[in-house]
């Protein structure tokens, strides 16, 4: 910068307006991000069908999403993983085909500025039905799909030209609960792999059960871990989990009794042990199902959790020293069915993806307490439900 400076002082002020004009717009795509949104495209209820991804730019100084336009025409994208060299979008087609079977489709990412952006490059079969997540290993061969609707879930090879292979590996997983309009069989939805890459969880809402596999990367196989499942409480249906930051403990948002499971988390022998279980509805607020998303915070202090129904709130929690989630407060979402919510690389905002009323809200983090203050005006999105930052996939 003191070179720069002293550059600047030398030459002369024609120059100088010049040289400033040029380097204006680096300094503004420093500050600006791009990502992709995914969405329904179907009509559901008060939620009117999308165009499929949109594409955004996201202002990492001041918080604050703009430029949002369609750019991938694909059926229900409503979720989305970027390959982690940034040059692959994946989306779920969640269309609960009579089929039995629905598709995945991969897309080559380019020039947000330019007409293709996005550019679909092939589309497989999802081995199930309703497919709802997806992860990419971090050496970008694999891929892995929970499908809800047939509780099963698939591995595929990732080509190098981005394009998904047929699967190598689809398992059939099987349970129920006692919620016998959500729970008569198993409901996969959620493909987590261990922060050291030696094991996949695979979160079933339908068996109110962790399943677990120890993952060969050089091969891509699964296979059922020594202790190859854990049972969470009957009837709360887990839905999404995240890892704490030392990779000792789990955090499992659960729907149908919305709560947050607490478990510890034995690297080695990828087993778990429950340790405690929070609401996430504030005191006064009546039972409800409906908790949908779950995020640690960068600084592993502060942990978030989305509450829909009558509420639509996020819930705020300390983490205290022994790993124990502690209610710290609820703010509104600033609209209806707050499906998806996820924090900025910067670790400075939250943002909402509110599927009901169509809006993506951003929120500040108070870097000490972890408290979420509304921040400017909510985009407009038909049915959001997930996103993801173009220059490093936010969970």
């Amino acid at each position: 910068m003191l070179a720069i400076s002293h550059f600047l002082y030398r030459i002369s002020m024609k120059h100088k307006l010049s040289l400033l004009l040029l380097l204006w717009p680096m300094h503004l795509a420093a500050a600006t991000l791009t990502g992709w949104i995914g969405t329904y495209t179907t009509s559901n209820g008060s939620s009117p069908g999308s165009h499929g991804i949109y594409a955004f730019q996201w202002d990492a100084e001041q918080g604050l999403m703009s430029a949002i336009h369609p750019v991938g025409a694909t059926t229900n994208p409503s979720f989305l993983a970027l390959h982690p060299s940034g040059r692959f979008l994946y989306a779920v087609n969640e269309d609960a085909s009579p089929s039995g079977t629905d598709h995945l489709t991969a897309f080559a990412v380019g020039d947000t500025n330019s007409s293709e952006p996005l550019r679909a490059i092939g589309t497989v079969s999802s081995q199930g039905v309703a497919p709802c997540h997806l992860t990419v290993d971090s050496s970008g061969k694999w891929l892995f799909v929970a499908n809800y609707g047939s509780g099963t879930i698939a591995v595929y090879p990732i080509q190098p030209d981005g394009r998904l292979a047929q699967a190598s590996q689809v398992i059939q997983q099987k349970g129920s609960g006692p919620v016998a309009d959500r729970q008569a069989s198993a409901h996969a939805h959620d493909v987590v792999l261990s922060p050291d890459g030696r094991f996949l969880l695979s979160v079933d809402l339908g068996a109110d059960r962790i399943f677990v596999y120890r993952f060969e990367a050089t091969t891509g196989a699964l296979t059922p871990n020594s202790e190859p499942q854990v049972a969470l409480p009957a009837g709360y249906g887990p839905r999404h989990l995240v890892f704490s930051r030392d990779a000792r403990t789990i955090y499992v948002v659960t729907e149908l009794t919305p709560a947050i499971v607490t478990l510890r988390w034995n690297v080695q022998q990828g087993s778990m042990t429950q340790l405690g279980v929070t609401s996430t509805l504030p005191a006064t607020q009546p039972a409800e199902h409906g908790a949908a998303e779950i995020a640690l915070h960068p600084n592993g202090k502060f942990l978030y959790a989305s509450n829909r129904g009558n509420s639509n709130t996020i819930a705020i929690f300390h983490i205290g020293r022994d790993g124990l989630p502690t209610t710290a407060g609820h703010v509104s979402s600033n609209g209806n069915q707050p499906r998806f919510f996820s924090i900025d690389p910067s670790g400075k905002f939250l943002i909402v993806a509110n599927q009901g009323s169509g809006n993506l809200v951003t929120f500040g983090i108070d870097q000490s307490s972890g408290a979420l203050t509304r921040m400017g005006p909510a985009v407009s999105v038909p049915a959001p439900v997930s996103f993801v930052f173009a220059h490093g996939a936010v969970r």
